[in-house]
């Protein structure tokens, strides 16, 4: 192995959202957090001594992204996703929830409706709601232990009264791989899904961040790959970020076949002026997509063997608790209802007796208040000691 994730990096006092801000967030220091989606893994060597050659020049004005830039891109996801795309089709974003954003004030107008999948990364939700827009909440479906697209709902939500197409629908947020249920959608799921939206003009807003992250006998399908009218009515949304632990820089690429559609994209990111991006974040990017392989093929090896360790604890060790297994992402969904505990309750048994930070369930969906999400993008030796703390926490439960 050619990197060692097993190496303890201290990230504390680093202004790190993850173990910096525990005392704001939880009310105490002392837990293992275990909560925002970014791992606890120094980034690649190629990337670490591309931005340490380019701080060494000094002077850090205005930039831009050359045609390098793009060349990346395109030979990633025809080296990873087998998907070819046009150097025009690329575009940027600083960061996918910005373009998310970007989109929904883009191609929808107040009092449109967009389409989100249940239970589902907060940003969805608020992306929506915030801008005026309102949610059509087609939740997945559960069905032991794994779940499915339920497109027959969404075929029924998605028509009004007269069982005429309601108008109003505009827009799919997709997440593919799903956070944080881990679902990796097969080609026949998003070529059903693709359909329902190509035949009633939906756009598809695909956040395809965490793609790189697809474990043994799965693979991620850029839903644009699939046809060219898909192809017409997706923007992709990618970024080496979750992969290479370079979520701080900001940086991410997006993908827009479709002229006008980019066109209109491009005209928002310019009004909004925040196109530019970061002299490091340009750097790291493209260097993570040019050299990065070999980095994200160990770390793949290593949160596979975190995933099992993990699903086996849980197992042996506390059948109180029931994890989603993920198919992708280094994210895991733990059913926590034998607990006999939501919502703050909850949350309180985590932060307050095993000392371990999650992210609430409730906050993906109301639904999930007995659910909460794991992060294992960490050291063996961090997730033992968090997965071991609840162990002990759920047996001094179990004796009162």
């Amino acid at each position: 192995m050619e990197y060692n994730f097993d190496e303890d990096v201290n990230r504390k006092g680093t202004n790190s959202v993850k173990w910096d801000n525990c005392k704001e967030v939880f009310k105490r220091d002392d837990i293992i957090p275990m909560w925002v989606a970014d791992t606890d893994f120094k980034a690649p060597k190629e990337v670490i001594e591309s931005i340490k050659k380019r701080a060494e020049h000094g002077v850090f004005g205005y930039t831009y992204r050359g045609s390098s830039f793009k060349e990346s891109v395109i030979n990633w996801l025809k080296r990873r996703h087998n998907w070819e795309v046009d150097k025009e089709w690329i575009t940027f974003s600083p960061g996918i929830v910005p373009a998310l954003n970007l989109c929904v004030n883009t191609f929808t107008n107040p009092g449109d409706k967009v389409i989100i999948q249940t239970p589902i990364y907060p940003p969805f939700r608020s992306v929506v709601e915030g801008n005026g827009r309102i949610i059509v909440d087609n939740e997945l479906s559960l069905k032991d232990n794994h779940y499915y697209m339920d497109l027959e709902s969404l075929k029924k939500q998605i028509t009004d009264s007269d069982g005429e197409f309601d108008h109003r629908v505009k827009m799919l947020l997709l997440c593919s791989p799903h956070n944080p249920t881990g679902r990796v959608w097969t080609k026949e799921e998003l070529i059903e899904l693709g359909e329902i939206c190509a035949q009633n003009d939906i756009i598809i807003v695909s956040d395809e961040i965490h793609s790189d992250i697809v474990y043994k006998n799965h693979k991620h399908i850029p839903i644009a790959s699939l046809s060219e009218e898909l192809a017409k009515i997706t923007i992709s949304c990618i970024s080496p970020s979750k992969s290479f632990s370079l979520a701080g820089l900001a940086s991410s690429a997006i993908i827009i076949p479709d002229k006008k559609k980019r066109s209109l994209f491009n005209n928002a990111l310019e009004i909004s002026h925040i196109g530019g991006g970061n002299i490091f974040g340009n750097i790291a990017i493209e260097e993570a997509y040019k050299n990065g392989e070999t980095y994200l093929d160990e770390l793949i090896l290593y949160l596979e063997e975190n995933l099992n360790y993990c699903i086996d604890f849980f197992s042996k060790e506390i059948p109180q608790i029931k994890p989603i297994r993920p198919e992708g992402t280094y994210l895991v969904w733990l059913d926590c209802s034998k607990l006999g505990l939501k919502g703050k309750d909850l949350m309180e048994f985590f932060t307050d007796k095993a000392r371990v930070g999650v992210n609430p369930g409730s906050n993906f969906s109301i639904k999930y208040s007995d659910f909460v999400r794991l992060n294992i993008g960490c050291t063996r030796k961090t997730l033992t000691e968090g997965l071991e703390r609840i162990k002990k926490a759920v047996e001094e439960m179990s004796l009162k």
